[in-house]
């Protein structure tokens, strides 16, 4: 377990009401590669909370540092904000580094031998602790071969993204490309092109296979 206090004012709403807004936030380290958020008791409003979920508030009075401290489940309640940015799928770790770097290096993508994305222009998105990814133009893709999806997932970092799943030879590949058509302030370089997973296609970056990301 690591537990850092943190600078942020965070706040959780429920129904549109503020059930906790703190200024003392205390971000801990349970095991998962991002942190929770912990807030003084005296912050949260217990009587809103009362109807949440059972176990939806934590408390940990076997740790010094977390005495007077609760937990409140992510998905309990509607809404987290940091300062006044709503923050999604889980908080923010401030140990992870998102860069998006323009490139000359030519991006090919085969799958089951078909080449369905030729790119000189790819957008290199390096994430603390994964694998490169790399987004291409929409109009370097062959959109001939892209299915819509119904799967949308979010990332607190990039934001909202849609999906297509990619069918060749008869053959479909389900949710195998992505996109984020409005990405978060901070990720606006990706906004618009498209991205394969590179752990189930044929990668080539200026003519070299790439490894499969695992």
């Amino acid at each position: 377990m690591r537990i850092e206090d943190s600078p942020k004012r965070v706040r959780a709403f429920v129904g549109g009401v503020a059930v906790a807004d703190t200024l003392r936030l205390r971000l801990v380290w349970e095991g998962r590669p991002y942190p929770g958020y912990w807030l003084p008791e005296a912050d949260v409003r217990l009587d809103r909370v009362a109807s949440l979920p059972e176990g939806a508030v934590r408390r940990r009075p076997e740790v010094a540092e977390l005495e007077g401290y609760v937990h409140l489940a992510w998905g309990a309640v509607d809404s987290w904000f940091e300062e006044d940015e709503e923050v999604y799928v889980h908080p923010r770790d401030p140990y992870t580094r998102v860069d998006i770097l323009a490139s000359s290096r030519r991006v090919q993508v085969l799958v089951d031998g078909e080449t369905v994305a030729d790119s000189p222009r790819p957008r290199i998105l390096v994430e603390t602790v994964l694998p490169p990814r790399y987004y291409v133009p929409l109009t370097d893709l062959r959109t001939e071969l892209l299915r819509p999806s119904d799967r949308v997932s979010a990332c607190p970092y990039k934001g909202t993204a849609r999906y297509w799943s990619v069918e060749v030879g008869g053959r479909l590949h389900p949710d195998l490309v992505w996109s984020y058509p409005a990405p978060l302030p901070e990720s606006q370089k990706i906004g618009g092109l498209a991205c394969f997973y590179n752990e189930r296609v044929d990668l080539f970056l200026d003519g070299v296979p790439q490894p499969r990301a695992r």
